[in-house]
Parts: C-alpha cells; structure tokens; sequence
C-alpha cells in the first residue's frame, strides 16, 4: 500500500507542493502582520540633514580647515533598525 501511495505522490509533487507551499506562505505573512511591530519612527532626510549641516557657521568660516575623515562609530552600528538600537 505504501509503496502506491509514494508513487503517486512522486508523480504529483509538482501538484502537492504548489498548494502546501500556498497555505504555508499565507499562514506565515499574516501570523507575520499580526506579530511585528509596523511603527517606523520619523528621521529628517538626507536632503535636510545635509542642509542643516553645511548651514553651521563653522563649517563655513573654517572651509579650509577640515578635519581627518574617522569613523566615529562602528560599521555595524551604523544601520541599525529602532527595534536593535540601544536604550539611551
């Protein structure tokens, strides 16, 4: 009896799995939805950022005066999503 069934189902993978695949995927994008926090805490754009920075009277006054370029923080801290970042 088993033997049949396996090869039934050897035969029909392609159609058993598509389906399994499915129900499995849609089950694990809305336990996923209904789980995760979905709150992205503003942040000023690149463009403001920017503007805000070279609007600084010292840089200006000292434009020939720029400092070594240093990493200030390191690389894997840098991109951190809000949820990974420490409580300050």
């Amino acid at each position: 009896m088993w033997p049949i069934i396996m090869a039934i189902l050897r035969r029909n993978a392609v159609y058993i799995t598509l389906p399994i695949a499915g129900v499995v995927g849609f089950i694990g994008y809305n336990l996923e939805s209904l789980l995760s926090d979905k709150y992205t805490p503003y942040s000023p754009s690149i463009q403001d950022n920017r503007a805000a920075r070279l609007s600084e009277d010292d840089v200006i006054d000292n434009a020939t005066k720029v400092e070594k370029l240093q990493l200030r923080s390191p690389v894997l801290e840098r991109n951190l999503s809000p949820s990974l970042q420490p409580k300050a």
